[in-house]
């Protein structure tokens, strides 16, 4: 498990790079394309830390990446939401991510590869569930 981990962080990074973002910073850019959330909401989204969280958007927000801005539910919880130059910097991905997600189908078969994700999807909530603390809700899964 390690080392598939380990591939498709790799993975990640090289469709990343030509964008010239990290896979963590395409991870928080992608987590909030369709809407911006705080980064408390982007953690538990992602099922890592707030600080490791707060640290890439920080980063992302002085690289003009994405932007703060405020939050009507929360005074102090700003938002995070990608600039026009994020949203360009995640479409440079696409091409390149698409033909990755071709490939390892093509490898798979169709059926083989949707029963892949299905049994990921299945893996990453039935892990989330027993990364609970007992006698507290799991945390909502992202997809």
């Amino acid at each position: 498990m390690f080392r598939l981990n380990g591939r498709f962080l790799a993975v990640a990074e090289e469709l990343a790079g030509p964008a010239g973002l990290t896979a963590a910073r395409w991870q928080v850019l992608g987590a909030v394309l369709t809407e911006p959330l705080p980064v408390s909401g982007i953690a538990r989204a992602m099922g890592i830390t707030r600080q490791s969280v707060q640290r890439i958007a920080d980063l992302l927000v002085d690289r003009g990446l994405a932007e703060y801005v405020a939050n009507p539910a929360h005074r102090r919880a700003k938002l995070l939401r990608p600039t026009a130059e994020g949203r360009a910097a995640v479409r440079r991905i696409v091409p390149a991510h698409a033909e990755f997600g071709a490939r390892l189908a093509g490898e798979l078969g169709e059926e083989e590869f949707a029963r892949t994700v299905e049994v990921l999807e299945r893996l990453s909530a039935v892990m989330d569930t027993l990364a609970s603390p007992p006698g507290l809700p799991p945390e909502p899964s992202g997809g």
